[in-house]
C-alpha cells in the first residue's frame, strides 16, 4: 500500500538569509559596462532626439548620475565602520535620530527620501555615532524597497555589534506615489524593523517608538 506525503508548506517558503549575508554578502563587483549609449537609445524611444543641443550629454549625465546613487554595491558595512567599534559598558538606549536617507525604488527607479531614526542597547560594544548614518548609507544607495531598507539596517547593526537589541524606523515619501499612478503628494510609508529586546520587551519598544516618534512628523 503506497503513502502519500505531504509536503511541509513551511519548507517551500525561502529561508530569511542570514545576517552575515547582510554585512558579507560574498556578491561579485556590479558590471560596470558603460551603458549612455542605452540612455541615448531610450531617449529616442521616448520620441525625442538625442542630437539636440539640450540632450547631447545627458546620457553621460544619467550614468554618472546612476553610478553616484547606486554607489552602495560597492560598500560594505565593514568598510564603512572600520575601527570605529569601542568597548563600553554603557547598557541604555542609544538613539541617532533623523537620518536623512535617499534612494530609488527597484519597481520605476523613481527616487523616494525620507528620515531614518536608529537605536540600539549595547552588550559591552558601541559604534561611532556617525558610523549608523554611514550603515544606512550603505543600503539607501543601492536599488530598494523601503521595507528591505529598513530590515537591512537593523540586521547589520546586529551582525557587527552583537548588542541586546535593535530598532529602526523610516518615513518616506515615494515618487512613484507622488508623480505616477495614485499622485498622492501627502502620503508616507512607515517601516520598522525590531530586534532582540526591542522586540521582545514591550516597555523597550514602547520607549523606542515614543522617542522616534517625537516632534511629530518627520517630514514637514
Amino acid at each position: 500500500m503506497s503513502t502519500t506525503k505531504v509536503s511541509d508548506p513551511a519548507a517551500q517558503v525561502p529561508a530569511r538569509p542570514a545576517r552575515t549575508a547582510v554585512t558579507h554578502p560574498g556578491l561579485p563587483e556590479p558590471h560596470l559596462e558603460p551603458f549612455a549609449d542605452k540612455v541615448r537609445a531610450v531617449l529616442a524611444a521616448l520620441g525625442e532626439d538625442p542630437g539636440r543641443e539640450g540632450l547631447l550629454k545627458t546620457p553621460d549625465r544619467v550614468e554618472s548620475s546612476l553610478r553616484f546613487l547606486t554607489q552602495g554595491y560597492h560598500m560594505t558595512v565593514a568598510d564603512v565602520i572600520g575601527d570605529a567599534v569601542f568597548e563600553e559598558s554603557h547598557q541604555s538606549m542609544i538613539m541617532v535620530r533623523d537620518i536623512e536617507l535617499y534612494s530609488l525604488c527597484e519597481h520605476h527607479l523613481l527616487p523616494f527620501f525620507g528620515r531614518a531614526h536608529v537605536a540600539y542597547i549595547p552588550n559591552g560594544k558601541i559604534l561611532g555615532l556617525s558610523k549608523v548614518a554611514r550603515i544606512v548609507d550603505v543600503f539607501a544607495r543601492r536599488l530598494q524597497v523601503q521595507e528591505r531598507l529598513t530590515d537591512e539596517i537593523a540586521d547589520a547593526i546586529m551582525d557587527v555589534l552583537v548588542p541586546t537589541g535593535v530598532g529602526v524606523v523610516i518615513e518616506a515619501a515615494h515618487f512613484c506615489m507622488m508623480m505616477r499612478g495614485v499622485e498622492k503628494q501627502n502620503s508616507r510609508t512607515v517601516t520598522s524593523a525590531l530586534r532582540g529586546i526591542f522586540r521582545d520587551d514591550s516597555r523597550t519598544r514602547t520607549e523606542f517608538l515614543r522617542l522616534a516618534a517625537h516632534g511629530g512628523k518627520l517630514l514637514e
